[in-house]
């Protein structure tokens, strides 16, 4: 049979997407492969279907137990003869499967990289008729990639002296420039094929500057929204997973979570019950979805900004496999930052060059959340490809006025030119002292605190700059380089400087919501629950913010909660203080719609 009529009858699909044929005809042809291709555009079949067509078994080497269950049970469905051995089965089990991998019963066997390093285990390989060997996820084996895992260096050279020299394929769908030069390399890799990063069925959002209470809340509308469909929500911690879940659950949605603290027993039957349709929506940490090809999740929501682009781009290509549009929503915080900074320092990699290259991959992630260009676009320039405005995205469809703050980022760029003359690395957190003139007392021998821009924003908040220097990063005003990721001026920003360029940037807005909220002071219903507030607050003897603040109950007066849900929506308002004053100040609410 041809890899043609494999497809169509065995998988049940008339035509091959983009790259799948040339991959399969690569590795037919005896050539080491690197497959390119993003997450969806169907990897699984350029290894299954060589598989069917060559003598003997393919091996595949894989990072996670739940992509290789997910694997093999579709590939049983399909009727074809696919195992996996891991750390997870019984010594009887174990023996079991590797007696019939000796005698040729399996088609394709999934291991785990380090399976290889169990000197019984590469025996048997050695005893095997082995086709092609494929190693999935293969960013994970270049420290310029995100997940690097040394482990996998001592997999290749492991393969590479097996005495029959399989086949090898590698594939991943996320791989920069300078990582696709480094698999070459390192695999001896004959042929590549890349076939673009573009997924023209997502749809990118970026919701920016929402407390974890807000964040919660857009959660809340959002699955209330799309009641019935199928989402995963990644949560930066475990502790994070397990409050949302509770958070979610307790609003009667059905949400299950997901984290590597759980047990092996609670981890699967998390995910079954995702993949069998139980519940609606998982919570999950980036342990979970690696691999797994459920084709209806129509949404993917990043409570936490993710460490790279490429952690970004591989999880939220775990929407819309079955091309259907889908939605990709990205809550940003600069919290999310000081968290992800925390994991690169308390990692596993001792490394110093290897953190630095990580605090890189983590500022262009925040580039990503600060940019006001096309989100699809800049992907694609990360990747080093490029294409037209998608014109979907939360950037291309913002109808927020566009302002001149050329002025701003002059004082910006002028003040980094001039701490750079000074033979000084100007780095972010320094140059944002500077300007707003509270150099840190350890810095002193700088002696920035005498350059003519010190304290030339001193008005402007910590926050707000710092936001605002992404911005100028993100947009190729400002660059970052070096070990310490140290500011200097692009040619484009020079051009700003001389006053040959300006720089526009979207007006800030604050929700409407929260605009008509500032102009509720005075009004009837505000001043009745002020009332009510001090009373309350009298007879406990404290003071009456203790209670509620002016901003929650301008809030209440604009929102008008009816019922606790809704209550809890409200910002300054827990669990604790619905309880014990909830009634009373929705009773107030309801005597004066009245």
């Amino acid at each position: 049979m041809t890899p043609l009529e494999i497809l169509q009858t065995t998988f049940g699909y008339k035509d091959f997407r983009a790259g799948q044929a040339e991959i399969i005809e690569n590795i037919l042809a005896g050539q080491r492969t690197l497959g390119v291709m993003p997450t969806g555009g169907g990897k699984s079949l350029t290894y299954q279907i060589p598989a069917l067509l060559l003598p003997g078994t393919t091996i595949v080497v894989s990072p996670l137990i739940s992509l290789m269950q997910n694997q093999v049970d579709e590939l049983l469905t399909a009727g074809i003869s696919a195992t996996m051995i891991n750390s997870a089965l019984d010594f009887e089990t174990l023996r079991e499967r590797e007696w019939r991998m000796r005698n040729g019963e399996y088609k394709l066997v999934y291991i785990a990289p380090e399976r290889l390093e169990d000197a019984n285990f590469y025996q048997l390989l050695t005893e095997t008729q082995v086709a092609l060997i494929v190693i999935d996820e293969v960013h994970v084996l270049s420290q310029w990639g995100h997940d690097f895992r040394p482990s996998y260096l001592h997999a290749v050279e492991l393969i590479d002296r097996l005495p029959n020299q399989p086949y090898l394929m590698a594939l991943t769908a996320t791989a920069t420039d300078r990582v696709q030069a480094d698999l070459e390399a390192r695999l001896r890799i004959q042929k590549k094929i890349v076939t673009g990063f573009a997924r023209q069925n997502l749809i990118l959002k970026i919701e920016k500057g929402l407390s974890e209470r807000e964040k919660q809340a857009y959660i809340l509308r959002y699955l209330e929204n799309h009641s019935g469909e199928v989402g995963i929500i990644y949560a930066g911690t475990r502790k994070k997973v397990d409050e949302l879940t509770e958070f979610l659950q307790t609003h009667n949605i059905k949400s299950v979570g997901y984290h590597a603290g759980m047990s092996d027993g609670d981890r699967k039957a998390a995910q079954e019950a995702f993949l069998y349709d139980a519940v609606d929506v998982i919570v999950a940490t980036n342990a979970f979805g690696m691999g797994i090809n459920k084709t209806n999740v129509r949404y993917i929501i990043h409570a936490t900004l993710p460490g790279s682009v490429e952690a970004y781009y591989q999880e939220i290509g775990r929407a819309g496999r079955d091309g259907l549009d889908s939605e990709a929503i990205l809550l940003y915080s600069p919290a999310d930052i000081r968290l992800q900074r925390f994991f690169i320092d308390n990692g596993q990699h001792d490394d110093a060059t290897y953190r630095q290259h990580e605090y890189q991959k983590l500022q262009e992630m925040t580039n990503f959340a600060a940019t006001q260009m096309c989100l699809p676009r800049y992907i694609m320039q990360y990747f080093g490809e490029d294409m037209e405005d998608c014109g979907r995205c939360s950037n291309c469809t913002d109808q927020r006025e566009m302002v001149d703050v050329t002025e701003d980022a002059q004082k910006v760029l002028s003040n980094i030119y001039r701490m750079t003359q000074t033979g000084h690395q100007a780095s972010k957190t320094t140059a944002v002292q500077v300007l707003r003139g509270k150099l840190a007392d350890k810095l002193s021998w700088t002696r920035f605190d005498e350059l003519p821009t010190y304290g030339i924003m001193e008005k402007t908040t910590l926050k707000k700059l710092n936001s605002f220097m992404d911005y100028l990063i993100a947009d190729n005003y400002i660059q970052m380089q070096g070990e310490y990721n140290s500011l200097s001026l692009t040619g484009l920003g020079a051009q700003v400087l001389k006053g040959k360029q300006k720089v526009t940037q979207r007006q800030a807005v604050t929700d409407p919501a929260y605009e008509r909220l500032t102009k509720a002071v005075g009004g009837a219903l505000f001043e009745k629950m002020r009332e009510k507030r001090l009373e309350l607050a009298r007879a406990a003897g404290n003071p009456p913010y203790t209670i509620f603040s002016d901003q929650t109950l301008m809030e209440l007066s604009v929102k008008k909660p009816k019922n606790l849900q809704e209550l809890l929506a409200i910002n300054g308002i827990g669990a604790v203080k619905a309880d014990k004053y909830g009634e009373i100040f929705m009773q107030i609410i309801e005597e004066f719609k009245e």
